[in-house]
This record gives structure tokens, C-alpha cells and sequence, in this order.
């Protein structure tokens, strides 16, 4: 691909993304994205296709990188510190939270996100369960290793509920706002560790 290519298909992509975070999918037309963009609309289709395959390729920007990261983490959990919760819920949660401190976009894709959980797209939520859908899987099965007497669906009701609360944080809606004068890498380690703790306990308790 071109460097030209790749320039232009990056411009949409990103534009797509800050459009998304604020006005939702259904709220912003194709005509938004390329005038952001500085396009024309046989450039979104060159690229994309359709709009449906631009809401999907703007995850798949952010969400491939993710998901390894995640499974890196896992990974390396399981080989070093098998059946520890807290080492396993470490690598579901900082990869996510980590996404809040980038400087290119990270913040935009967070809110989008967020949007993905509150409206109901359909094809949507069916692109990412088709694709990364085995990362929840493996943490599942991690999870299950680590609490063996935990039932599988306590289990994924525990883990859907860890990831809205995953979610909650991302979006910085919550209570507790960075302190001025804290870094924001430290608020953010802050808020993955009290996360980590809450979530152990949440998948220790009795079912």
C-alpha cells in the first residue's frame, strides 16, 4: 500500500473515530467523516466499502493491538505466576486502561467504546464477538484454572460485570476525577489496581 494510500485510509479512520465519540454511529453520516477527513466519498468507499465496515475497521484499529497485549499478558501470568487472580485480572484490565493515556486517538476510541456498550448496534456487536471474542474466552478458561469451585455462569456473569466496570473507568465518568498535580499515568495505575482488587473479590465471593 502507498504511502498515500495508507495516509488517506489513516485520516478516515481517525476522523471516523472523533465523529463516532461524539455524535454516536447512527449520529454521524459518511458526509461528516469526509469532510473531517479532507476526502471525497469515493475514497471512504475505496477503503471501506460502506459505513458499516468503517464502524468496524476503526475497532479493529485499536482492538487487534489490545487483545494481543492481553493475551501477551496472559501469557506470561499463567507462566509465571499460575493461578493467581490478580496476575490474570492485571492483564484483562492495564491493557484497556492503558488506551486512556494515548496521545493519538486513544481517548476518542475510549468514548467509542463506551458507545458500542449504550446503543444496540447489532452487526456490530456480532464483528466483535466473531473476532475477539476468544480473547474473553481464554480469560475465561484462566479464570476457571484459577477458581476451580467458581461455576461457569457465575463465572460469566462475573466477567461481564468486571468488564462494564473495565469500561465504566475507561470513560472517566465515575466519582473519582484525577486529583490536579497527579499524573494521569498515575491515576490510571491507581484505577487498574483498585480494579484488580474489586473484580478478585467480586469472582472470590461465595456464589
Amino acid at each position: 500500500m502507498s504511502t498515500t494510500h495508507f495516509n488517506t485510509k489513516e485520516r478516515i479512520l481517525g476522523a471516523a473515530e472523533e465523529l463516532f465519540a461524539q455524535h454516536g454511529f447512527a449520529g454521524t453520516s459518511l458526509r461528516q467523516v469526509t469532510s473531517r477527513a479532507d476526502v471525497n466519498i469515493a475514497a471512504v468507499n475505496y477503503h471501506f466499502g460502506s459505513k458499516e465496515n468503517l464502524v468496524n475497521e476503526v475497532f479493529r484499529r485499536r482492538m487487534d493491538e489490545m487483545s494481543e497485549r492481553r493475551l501477551a499478558l496472559l501469557r506470561k501470568a499463567r507462566e509465571e505466576k499460575p493461578g493467581d487472580l490478580e496476575a490474570i485480572l492485571a492483564a484483562f484490565i492495564e491493557p484497556p486502561l492503558a488506551l486512556t493515556l494515548d496521545r493519538h486517538g486513544g481517548s476518542a476510541f475510549v468514548r467509542v467504546l463506551a458507545r458500542a456498550y449504550a446503543e444496540k448496534n447489532d452487526g456490530l456487536r456480532k464483528f466483535l464477538s466473531d473476532n475477539y471474542g476468544h480473547v474473553l474466552r481464554e480469560f475465561a478458561k484462566a479464570i476457571h484454572q484459577a477458581l476451580p469451585g467458581l461455576g461457569k455462569e457465575d463465572l460469566y456473569w462475573r466477567l461481564d460485570f468486571t468488564a462494564g466496570a473495565l469500561t465504566y473507568a475507561m470513560s472517566d465518568f465515575g466519582l473519582i476525577k484525577r486529583p490536579s498535580g497527579v499524573p494521569e499515568k498515575v491515576h490510571c495505575e491507581k484505577a487498574a489496581q483498585a480494579l484488580i482488587r474489586f473484580a478478585a473479590a467480586g469472582l472470590r465471593a461465595p456464589a
